[in-house]
């Protein structure tokens, strides 16, 4: 009787086992090291870029390369799959695949968000970059020309100074809206450059998440509205945000940051007496460095009488404490009285807190001293 129980225990096991693992593969360490399995990734801005592709060795076949049986020139029949004449697998094994979350362009051509089979059909001095709808083929044996939707010309870079063994997608050059992604293989490197639509992905990417959990929040909301003032866009919306984060029946915020925020998008709206009402209450919340920055903004904005005001309001609603006696400085300077900037200047200078506001300091003294301005 003991027999028969563990058999039919071990029988149960077994059923059990086998339904829901049906079809799956147990993975295990890929023991293929001639060409290895690599992603790539870089954000710019909001935009994900994520490039997928087998490595291969050069294997001491340098110089043997590119237009040779390894990367041939040009478009070649490889006499499986489709039977198409076909680009490079721009790798190795699958087909390497590009993927972008936001629309881009690329060599200044416009791309839609999505994921892209990659392909490169070489030749002795420039390139075509394939951007194709199939991401699942295997290298170019199933290329199909008609699913291309995008063709773009490049020109590598040849005889680099240093031979690279394994084949490498490298980011470079990234700016705020911009990127160079090249293909690095031996002694060739075949750049391109990715750009974005920095605002309106940014935009964007802010009102969907102001769609969800964050449009709850008062502090992101108030971040989503700063961003639209300073980029003066999306003005309306902006407004909506900004009066949410502000509400005090959604535990509204009453910081200098919220409340100058709302009376910037006014002053945007054309709404002067509003805005410098809210201003107002801002400048009573401001803690010392808040309102210098202010004037400082003030300065910038060549708004000279009213950025004084700001570094008076300061100096004594926090006793000449630091920075205020560098506001006054700055506020005198740019009212064309040197003596006065050069006493306030001196002040500040004994409460510099780092060697970097002091340098800056003894540099503004010796400035209003000759009679110059800052």
């Amino acid at each position: 009787m003991k027999k028969i129980y563990l058999i039919s225990c071990l029988s149960l096991i077994l059923i059990s086992v086998s339904g829901p693992l049906q079809g799956q593969l147990l993975r295990l360490p890929d023991a293929n090291v001639t060409n290895l399995k690599a992603s790539v990734g870089r954000t710019v801005g909001v935009t994900d870029i994520m490039i997928r592709y087998n490595s291969p060795a050069v294997r001491g076949r340098e110089g043997g390369i590119w237009g040779t049986a390894i990367v041939p020139y040009g478009y070649n029949v490889l006499g499986f799959g489709s039977n198409m004449e076909s680009p490079w697998r721009a790798g190795a094994n699958e087909s390497t695949t590009i993927s972008f979350s936001t629309d881009v362009t690329i060599q200044g051509k416009p791309l839609k968000a999505g994921q892209y089979g990659f392909f490169i059909a070489v030749y002795p001095d420039s390139c075509i970059l394939i951007f194709n709808q199939n991401t699942k083929g295997w290298g170019s044996y199933f290329y199909d020309k008609g699913l291309d939707v995008l063709k773009v010309a490049t020109r590598q870079q040849k005889n680099m100074p240093a031979s690279k063994e394994r084949l490498e997608y490298a980011f470079s050059n990234q700016t705020d809206r911009s990127v160079e992604i090249a293909l690095e293989w031996e002694r060739w490197r075949i750049p391109f450059k990715v750009e974005v639509d920095i605002d309106g992905t940014t935009l964007a990417s802010i009102q969907s998440q102001m769609s969800g959990a964050m449009g709850f929040d008062p502090p992101s909301l108030q971040a989503a509205a700063a961003w639209c003032l300073s980029h003066n866009t999306n003005l309306d919306q902006a407004y909506t945000w900004i009066t949410s984060a502000t509400d005090p029946n959604l535990g509204g915020l009453k910081t200098f940051a919220a409340l100058s925020t709302k009376a910037g998008i006014l002053g945007k709206m054309n709404k002067k007496e509003e805005a410098d009402q809210i201003m107002a209450q801002a400048v009573e919340q401001a803690n010392a460095f808040e309102l210098h920055a202010y004037g400082r903004q003030l300065l910038a904005q060549k708004k000279m009488k009213e950025a004084m005001d700001i570094f008076e309001t300061n100096y004594k609603k926090h006793e000449g404490k630091w920075p205020t006696a560098v506001g006054m400085m700055r506020g005198y300077s740019a009212m064309g009285n040197y003596p006065e900037a050069l006493k306030y200047a001196k002040m500040g200078l004994t409460q510099a807190p780092d060697d970097l506001n002091k340098n800056s300091l003894q540099d503004a003294v010796k400035k209003l001293e000759a009679g110059k301005p800052l």
